[in-house]
């Protein structure tokens, strides 16, 4: 008969063989705290962290949350939960060709997003503002992600995930523009704590990953999403496909699958046995003009803005009736009923009020943040019998 765990010491050694150097192995993995179940059940580490991942609560929540277009009736627009699987898909076959950890790969591609609190980048900025003002630093969708996923979930216990995802997550800062990026390895979980720190600090600071498989994973995210937004803004009609500018036409594509393969195939081309993922000067060039249209003609176009006062106003609002429901201790609250009535004790005695109200308001998804609003604040039908 087989034995599982020795086809798992297969895979491990397998590794050492077909991995690249620069790439991250099963057995590196790091956790907080060591399981038995893992170190001689059958599937490999970074396996492990993935499915954990993939059955979440936080990550059942991607289905409705916002990418960049919210209040939009349309079944073809993007939602977050597929721009997540994108990018899964995306950064394993980068993954497959540079030879590094799929499993690695996969699991801080899905767990990326997870802190994004309800409605896309503005939802984050307008929760920063007001986490600011309560005196809890600033609130970062990368450090959320972090915080859900090591201190929340399971009733505050945390999934007891590793080191080289929660670092992923952290470092993954898909906004900004790079080139090209190489790892910083050799991190501990003090290290990890003390980036969030530091970030929380300055939300500007740059982290690098601390595997090359995190490396690629922050690439890729522009990769995803970069030519599936230009998509959804030709059929909302915010753009026009002949509105690209004509160079990065030509060297990049004018359609989502053709950027898409364009990006990959320099990136692959230009990493290929090396310690960085990069592209080449030219696409690299391209990639950031096409960045720079999108976000002057899509992120940034006054028509996708036209509700974010009413969502701000609605967001301040909700975060002083749950501050004042957890000091005044009303049970009936949907903030006692629905997220502190499932959490462990140690999680209410270990936070300020403000700062479960913010990991409240990041977990909704854009319905339940509407249908609570509608309900608190919203005459209702009474209801008879």
């Amino acid at each position: 008969m087989v034995k599982l765990g020795e086809l798992r010491r297969n895979l491990d050694r397998q590794e050492e063989t077909w991995l690249s150097p620069y790439a991250t192995r099963s057995v590196q993995a790091s956790r907080r705290h060591y399981e038995e179940r893992i170190a001689e059940g059958h599937r490999q580490n970074f396996a492990v962290d993935a499915d954990r991942i993939l059955h979440s609560r936080a990550y059942t929540r991607y289905i409705d949350k916002t990418q960049v277009f919210y209040l939009i009736d349309h079944e073809h627009i993007s939602h977050r939960v597929l721009h997540v699987q994108l990018l899964s898909k995306i950064a394993r076959t980068i993954g497959k060709f540079l030879r590094l950890n799929e499993d690695l790969l996969e699991a801080i591609a899905l767990g990326h997003d997870i802190g994004h609190p309800p409605f896309g980048h503005d939802g984050e900025r307008i929760l920063s503002a007001i986490c600011e003002a309560q005196g809890i630093g600033s609130f970062l969708h990368s450090i959320q992600g972090v915080r859900f996923l090591d201190r929340l979930e399971k009733n505050g216990r945390g999934l007891n995930l590793s080191l080289q995802v929660l670092d992923g997550i952290l470092a993954h800062d898909g906004e900004s523009h790079l080139e090209r990026l190489s790892p910083e390895p050799e991190k501990t979980f003090a290290d990890l704590e003390a980036e969030i720190r530091r970030k929380e600090a300055d939300p500007a600071l740059d982290l690098k990953p601390m595997t090359l498989e995190g490396c690629a994973v922050r690439l890729a995210d522009t990769v995803s999403y970069i030519g599936r937004d230009l998509e959804d803004a030709i059929t909302l009609k915010l753009v026009h496909r002949e509105d690209l500018p004509e160079d990065v036409a030509q060297g990049l594509g004018r359609t989502n699958g053709a950027i898409v393969y364009s990006l990959v195939t320099d990136l692959i081309t230009h990493s290929h046995d090396k310690n960085y993922v990069g592209y080449s000067p030219e696409v690299g060039s391209l990639l950031k003009k096409l960045k720079e249209f999108n976000y002057e003609r899509i992120y940034n176009n006054p028509r996708t803005k036209e509700e974010t006062p009413k969502i701000q106003a609605l967001f301040e609002q909700l975060f002083v009736r749950f501050l004042a429901d957890i000091k005044e201790a009303r049970r009936q609250s949907p903030i006692w009923t629905d997220f502190l009535a499932a959490m462990e004790p140690g999680y209410l005695e270990a936070h300020q009020p403000a700062e479960i109200v913010r990991d409240f308001l990041a977990s909704m998804t854009d319905a339940y943040f509407l249908r609570r609003s509608q309900e608190l604040f919203f005459p209702q039908p009474l209801r008879v019998g």
